[in-house]
């Protein structure tokens, strides 16, 4: 049984979502079957477009960092979801180490702990924050702009054979990472063997690539695009890669032109295809990142030559300062979606394989063909509707049930698609 996102938007369905919800049982069985053999993340944020011709993933977080932003009414759906997570992994659990950023400032982050530290007490675990961060020596606390507070512990090896992750006195049974490992797996968090982290190690972007998990994607689209007969294009966005781009030393300009030449070739012959008027564009993004850093927007191969210093400075850096060496050249999807006046895009949130609810992301400076996960973007959430559980193709086509099932199902096409690629960059498959 999956929730579905209720918004204040109307319009007509899309023959697209007009097909998806009349394929309703059908999709869900498909879903159920390809959970038998597929185990999907903990948990898991997507970034949805929808240009009216075209609704796909842009982007996939395996470390969510956005629980604040949920409405408080999609908590209980939350708490269901992670039971059922927990329960897969460690069924007697009574313990979880939960280690986050390394953020001791960043107040929206924090607040997001702490509203995924509450959902998974709520499941009966007794739950503390271990911190990677060197500068948390002794359990730190951390005042919330809401009246609560966190409080941050140093992470500590535990066990007669120091071979499980930690709080002084406190030994937990699993360990759930909200940290993404830009700058690598620290060695604390080596060679546990009797735990189960969550998502593994090989998920953080020190080995994560972007274009590992569209190439997954691609797989998926491309068998449920035969179950629903329709051309996975529409729910698919193309992309290139170039591997050698060195923005700073300007090396590796002519690979980048050409793979921007390539996609934005593919894009204007789909255009051309359905009759679509809009001006193709294609985004070029860090390959493994994370936060909105560097992006750019582009519509012709020659806005990526000859970079001015500013443009060369945005995108060499990532987050942790880690320098930029791999691109993905991705197709732009429009978003024809507005909210309180700014542009905006649906992000939906799922724990273990079920939709717990999502946000529009929102900015008002932004056009339809920009990155919104950039600074001056604001969050709208999306809470559920109570009798929101199925869709109902009987109801007209602006009716809660129907308006966003289309969104949950996409999202889970990219959740499973995430599934597919841990198990295939996974350094230890046998686990399978």
């Amino acid at each position: 049984m999956v929730p579905h996102l209720v918004t204040a938007l109307s319009g007509p369905l899309l023959d697209l979502e007009r097909r998806i919800l009349d394929a309703t049982p059908a999709i869900e069985r498909w879903f159920r079957l390809e959970w038998q053999e597929h185990t999907p993340p903990f948990y898991c944020s997507v970034d949805l477009r929808n240009a009216g011709f075209k609704l796909a993933p842009v982007d996939t977080n395996l470390f969510p960092g956005g629980f604040n932003n949920l409405s408080p009414e999609v908590l209980p759906l939350a708490v269901q979801a992670a039971m059922a997570a927990v329960d897969k992994i460690c069924p007697d659990a009574r313990n979880l180490l939960l280690i986050p950023e390394n953020h001791t400032r960043n107040m929206f982050y924090l607040q997001n702990v702490a509203r995924l530290s509450a959902i998974l007490r709520q499941t009966g675990l007794n739950v503390r924050l271990g911190s990677l961060n060197p500068e948390i020596t002794e359990p730190t606390r951390v005042e919330l702009p809401d009246g609560h507070f966190l409080t941050l512990e140093p992470l500590e090896r535990v066990g007669p054979s120091g071979r499980r992750l930690g709080l002084k006195n406190f030994d937990p049974c699993a360990v759930l990472l909200n940290n993404d490992l830009s700058a690598g797996a620290p060695a604390i968090l080596a060679n546990v063997n009797e735990q189960f982290i969550m998502p593994p190690l090989h998920a953080g972007w020190s080995v994560r690539r972007k274009s590992k998990h569209f190439s997954a994607y691609d797989d998926v689209a491309k068998k449920f695009g035969k179950l629903l007969d329709i051309d996975p294009w529409m729910i698919n966005p193309y992309f290139g890669v170039c591997g050698e781009i060195n923005f700073q030393e300007r090396t590796g300009e002519e690979c980048l032109a050409t793979q921007v030449d390539t996609v934005l070739a593919k894009i204007r012959k789909k255009y051309k295809e359905y009759g679509v008027k809009e001006t193709p564009f294609v985004i070029v993004k860090a390959d493994a990142g994370t936060y909105g850093m560097g992006i750019m927007s582009v519509k012709d191969a020659s806005e990526v030559k000859n970079l001015n210093r500013k443009a060369r400075n945005k995108m060499s850096v990532v987050k942790e300062g880690l320098e930029v060496s791999e691109v993905i050249v991705q197709e732009g999807v429009h978003t024809f979606e507005t909210v309180e006046a700014g542009v905006a895009e649906p992000v939906v949130y799922m724990i273990d394989r079920y939709v717990v609810g999502g946000f529009y992301r929102v900015h008002s400076d932004r056009g339809i063909d920009q990155n919104l996960n950039a600074p001056g973007a604001h969050f709208v959430p999306l809470p559920f509707a109570a009798s929101c559980n199925l869709p109902d193709p009987g109801q007209r086509s602006s009716a809660a049930p129907n308006r966003f099932y289309a969104y949950g199902v996409v999202a889970r096409l990219a959740l499973l698609a995430a599934s597919l690629e841990l198990e295939r960059t996974d350094p230890n498959p046998e686990v399978y």
